[in-house]
């Protein structure tokens, strides 16, 4: 197993003596001292950063896994689990290692910068065994009901029923963490597809392919565009006769390699990029996106480009897509109209002849262990910061990783929890509930003006702004103009490099004495490995462009006064 990171790291949270300065945020606890008790259902990314982040400020969890090991969605299992989001053999994540690690636990700079679920799953094992979490975690232990103890009112307490090995045990605790995420229910709308059921051939939801091989020599439709659908459609076009990949409204799509060979997210979630869009029209910024993106491959000529704007959908991210389709392997067809016994008859009249149809049409989510506490309808739940349920008497239930980020979703958990975790102790307040409802309302309606409609665009964030929104609460959103004056160099890179995790464990609780160097060695461990050639490396640079390190002293300080100004 690769080494973790070697500067500046927490010690383990194990019973023993430790540094404060290496454990960012921790309250000492004196030994057998009543510690609040938080419940902690789901043991993937989500439920492992909620155990630390409640350890670091002196609670008590207990983590219940329904499963037998940690990892969540991204734990390949050949056959899918039930409750439990499943991947197939070859998922490589999205989100590059820089943008989706951990704030205080980089990612070692060998491991590849888009890496396989494997690679994930070995990340997320030094994780644990690094801050000693897995003691905490009940394995094979399911969450049977969580309701509100009679005198919730005053006390803010839950009774947790679960279940081991057939056997029912009730406990009460001070807080719930849901940290089970939205991808574990299937949506299978087969209403919407007269004929399927008449269909002879075989059909199955993406969350239960596992390997290209089952379609050998097959003609495959895969329906619908998201990253699960062209993923697919491109895997299977190898070994299969032919693919059709059907989309009502076709996609964007972005690449994860970007401009010298850089990571995309790298490129464009930077503070300096975030403030140009709030200058700009969002007309004006999807104009200039668009033609970069056809300056690839014309979307309109790969019968991909769509009727709305690439900012109005959550982004389609494949490299291969436009490889497998130029050279026939993957055809783009409309929507099906319906379904014969052996073909599909499409929206504009032709017909295929197919055997298998994989249905990407995204996931559900809902919640029956919490009994009347929230209530989600078509994929939608009223959440104060997607977290809080606004109308609970006391603030001691909140939702973890419950959104759909622009960007990577692990730093946004980790910060949810430190947000949440301090609401839990009393530390941080929750406003008005009249202000929550507003907040929600707000952020709803926001939504639905920029969005197409679809049932995956009711819990989207973006990246940077929402993280400042969090951190803003928590009170760890980088100082840029007290950078700016105390350490320019770090500045530098804060506004015009890539916004790192690292960045909101500067300041403020939970700060991390590794953060600085951590965030000055990102392009190194980018850089490191791709070097895998025996030659002369180059001398390790910034991420940040020479001509901004000339015109820092003035253009830099403007513009982060006008930055610090804005609202998160």
């Amino acid at each position: 197993m690769a080494a973790g990171p070697k500067f500046g790291t927490a010690a383990p949270l194990a019973p023993q003596p430790r540094s404060l300065a290496l454990s960012p945020g921790r309250d000492p606890m004196v030994e057998g001292s009543m510690a609040k008790k938080v419940a902690i259902i789901g043991g993937g990314s989500s439920g492992l950063c909620a155990i630390k982040a409640c350890l670091q400020e002196g609670l008590e969890p207990i983590c219940f896994e329904r499963t037998g090991d940690i990892g969540g969605l991204w734990r390949f299992e050949e056959r899918p689990e039930e409750g439990r989001a499943s991947i197939y053999r070859s998922v490589i994540i999205n989100t590059s290692k820089e943008m989706m690690c951990f704030s205080d636990f980089p990612i070692p700079e060998d491991f590849p910068n888009y890496m396989h679920n494997s690679k994930i799953m070995e990340y997320f094992r030094m994780y644990a065994q690094h801050f000693d979490l897995l003691r905490h975690i009940r394995f094979r232990t399911s969450v049977c009901r969580v309701s509100k103890r009679p005198d919730f009112a005053a006390t803010g307490q839950w009774d947790v029923v679960t279940e081991s090995e057939g056997k029912q045990e009730a406990a009460v605790f001070d807080g719930v963490l849901v940290c089970t995420g939205h991808h574990t229910e299937a949506h299978l709308p087969l209403s919407t597809f007269p004929g399927i059921e008449k269909f002879k051939g075989c059909y199955l939801h993406s969350r239960d392919y596992k390997d290209a091989r089952d379609f050998t020599d097959k003609r495959v439709i895969v329906i619908g565009i998201g990253n699960s659908g062209s993923d697919l459609a491109v895997e299977i076009s190898q070994t299969a006769k032919q693919v059709f990949l059907s989309t009502r409204r076709g996609a964007w799509i972005l690449n994860r390699v970007g401009d010298h060979g850089y990571p995309i997210d790298i490129i464009f979630t930077t503070r300096m990029k975030t403030f140009l869009k709030k200058l700009l029209s969002a007309s004006m910024v999807s104009s200039f996106m668009e033609k970069q993106l056809n300056m690839r491959f014309d979307h309109s000529h790969y019968g991909l480009k769509p009727k709305h704007r690439i900012l109005d959908q959550h982004p389609t991210i494949n490299d291969d897509l436009p490889n497998r389709i130029i050279s026939g392997r993957v055809l783009v067809k409309p929507n099906v109209q319906e379904f014969t016994e052996t073909s599909a008859i499409f929206e504009d009249g032709s017909r295929e002849d197919i055997d298998a149809v994989v249905f990407a049409t995204g996931y559900s989510f809902s919640f029956s262990f919490l009994e009347g506490c929230v209530k989600v309808v078509e994929n939608q739940i009223p959440l104060y910061k997607f977290m809080f349920p606004p109308h609970l008497e006391k603030p001691t239930l909140a939702f973890i990783g419950l959104i759909q980020p622009l960007g990577a979703i692990m730093p946004i958990s980790e910060l949810q929890c430190r947000w949440a975790t301090r609401i839990f102790k009393g530390l941080n307040k929750l406003p008005p509930r009249h202000d929550m409802e507003a907040d929600i309302k707000q952020k709803r309606e926001a939504m639905a003006k920029r969005y197409v409609r679809s049932r995956r665009h009711t819990i989207q964030v973006d990246y940077i702004p929402y993280m400042d929104e969090l951190a803003c609460q928590v009170g760890v959103k980088p100082n840029l103009l007290a950078l700016f004056l105390t350490d320019p160099k770090l500045a530098l890179e804060v506004v015009f490099g890539p916004c790192t995790p690292y960045q909101y464990r500067l300041r403020g609780p939970g700060k991390w004495v590794g953060a600085r160097e951590a965030i000055l060695t990102q392009q190194q461990r980018v850089v490191r490995p791709l070097q895998t050639r025996a030659r002369d490396r180059p001398a390790r640079s910034s991420t940040v462009p020479h001509i901004f390190k000339v015109f820092f002293s003035i253009g830099l300080i403007v513009a982060t006064l006008v930055y610090v100004s804005l609202p998160p």
